[in-house]
């Protein structure tokens, strides 16, 4: 017999209760935002990636030019200059901080957790959608690569978008709509991807698609494509930059396609080399708490276009960067939408119990967490820096306690059958922990930033001040300076610019003591010995600041 409403009190009728689940949940993807975007500002910026591409945004903020990428002044083609815009937008509308010069990927980041809830619910319903989205706010590495300032996080979204735009673009075809916008949202990825990261946002969407209909005989996609308005679309976002840059700077094209591609990928010069199997514990780890459901992904039929599409593009992005001769961590981060994306609507169909006994591995995981934080005292005394050794433990120990908490309680949801809850529990929780940690490590962060070290040189601030780096180079100096500085006998990854412009920066030590002597103010920033050989030439400074790396001077 079904329950009656209470006297005077109709019942909610169907359209109040869409109205009301409607409110939950855009109630709680605001809270979600909240909690993905609000600690991209409470850490320092560090080097290597965070200070390089927060300084090309200022660079582009302060200089109007909006054509030609520019590092510490000096000419920078190694990547193209979408994200750079989008940090420059941001510090332009926000102000110059933190937060500004991470929004952008924490903006991606949030985009690609849209679009792959989104393409589950269009492919497998609603509830899966939502099991979609929030897997991907749980998962570690796109957790972590959208609270950090690098080129991954937008190409991730870029190809996220590409991905997602061929696989609801193929499902309109076999229904009868051979007009997809969505075949269009594709081919704005692959644009948008180009800009992010140059050939790379070509390359694996064009290998996955030629290698997935060769695999399953099956070239339907071929025909959805939208050839004519989609090549025209994707000439219309990326040309206009590139054609831009090469009429401004001959040089452009030979460096950034031949160099900073094919030389990259194909020779070990940028010491980013490792064993093929270098991205293997990234995955592992990167993809907690969903880890131990890998093998799930085993029933994965080639006859299912969706999901054999979205197995073949993981792998491919795995062993594409498995084989080349330059690795970072965050490479492989394209290849976790598809993950998500597959682990959604195995999730749906587990048993209570396979989920439950699922939870075990990060629970195991983060209770080892919370041995470290107990034997926080032992740990922490063999640290330089003890103090900054307790903050990470101490954070670790928090979220260790959260995250328990959390599979205890998504242990009792599934015994009553709450599945959605308990994902939702679990993934937020974990979210919130990587947070937690990323919180908790800034003090190690600060030693790999300038956020407080130009704050000991108060003049450094003054236009009117000489700064020097002195055969070394700290990415983040110029961004917390708010403008560059003069390298001095330092090349890296300036030798194209310093060959170009070569009186914007120092060759050689006696050139700089020459230089500083003749100069009333002056600071300048060293590491290493190289303070013992300046003084054998002779230069006269004070030192300002030293520490177990780094060296400030400034003129007596």
């Amino acid at each position: 017999m079904k329950p009656q409403a209470p006297a005077g009190r109709p019942a909610p009728g169907p359209g109040l209760q869409r109205g009301r689940a409607g409110l939950w949940t855009w109630l709680g993807l605001f809270a979600l935002a909240l909690l993905w975007l609000v600690p991209l500002g409470t850490r320092a910026l560090i080097t290597p990636d965070e200070g390089r591409y927060a300084t090309l945004s200022l660079g582009m903020l302060h200089s109007g030019d909006w054509i030609t990428p520019r590092l510490n002044g000096l000419l920078y083609f190694e990547k193209p200059p979408l994200q750079y815009w989008g940090g420059a937008l941001a510090m332009a509308v926000l102000g110059v901080s933190d937060f500004s010069a991470r929004l952008w990927s924490g903006l991606a980041g949030l985009l690609t957790l849209g679009l792959v809830g989104h393409t589950a619910s269009r492919l497998w319903g609603e509830r899966t959608g939502r099991i979609a989205l929030l897997t991907g706010a749980g998962t570690t590495w796109l957790v972590l690569n959208s609270h950090f300032l690098s080129l991954d996080a937008g190409l991730c979204a870029a190809l996220t978008l590409a991905l997602c735009g061929f696989l609801l673009g193929q499902q309109a075809q076999d229904q009868g709509r051979p007009r997809s916008g969505w075949m269009l949202a594709a081919w704005a990825g692959l644009a948008l991807a180009v800009l992010s990261k140059g050939l790379v946002g070509l390359l694996i969407p064009g290998a996955v698609l030629v290698l997935h209909s060769l695999w399953r005989l099956d070239f339907r996609i071929w025909r959805a494509m939208r050839w004519g308005p989609g090549l025209l679309l994707f000439a219309l976002i990326t040309v206009p930059w590139f054609w831009a840059v090469s009429a401004r700077n001959p040089d452009f094209a030979w460096f950034f396609f031949v160099h900073e591609h094919f030389d990259r990928y194909l020779k070990p010069d940028h010491n980013r080399s490792g064993p093929v199997w270098y991205f293997l514990p990234f995955l592992l780890l990167g993809f907690l708490p969903w880890t131990s459901a890998l093998p799930w992904l085993a029933r994965v039929r080639r006859a299912d276009f969706a999901p054999s599409f979205l197995l073949l593009w993981a792998g491919f992005v795995l062993l594409f960067f498995s084989i080349s001769s330059s690795k970072l961590p965050s490479y492989i981060l394209p290849m976790f939408p598809a993950l998500v994306l597959l682990l959604a609507p195995a999730i749906e169909r587990a048993s209570q119990r396979a989920l439950a006994w699922h939870l075990g591995l990060p629970a195991l995981l983060w209770l080892g967490g919370g041995l470290a934080w107990l034997l926080a005292e032992r740990i922490a005394g063999s640290d330089s820096d003890p103090a900054v050794a307790h903050t990470l433990l101490n954070g670790i120990g928090l979220a260790s306690g959260l995250f328990l908490s959390a599979c205890a309680l998504a242990w009792w949801l599934l015994r009553r059958n709450r599945r959605l809850l308990a994902v939702g529990v679990v993934a937020i929780s974990h979210c919130a922990c990587v947070l937690i940690g990323l919180q908790a490590h800034n003090g190690y962060g600060l030693q790999k930033s300038s956020a407080e070290l130009v704050r000991a040189v108060p003049e450094a601030f003054d236009p009117a001040v000489p700064v020097y780096a002195v055969r070394s180079y700290d990415q983040t100096l110029p961004f917390y300076l708010r403008r560059p500085v003069t390298l001095v006998d330092y090349r890296d990854e300036f030798s194209f610019g310093e060959q170009h412009e070569p009186e914007r920066w120092i060759a050689s030590l006696p050139e700089f003591v020459a230089r500083w002597q003749a100069e009333p103010r002056g600071v300048a920033y060293l590491e290493g010995d190289t303070l013992t050989e300046l003084t054998a030439l002779g230069l006269q400074a004070r030192v300002v600041l030293r520490d177990d790396r780094r060296v400030l001077l400034a003129k007596p």
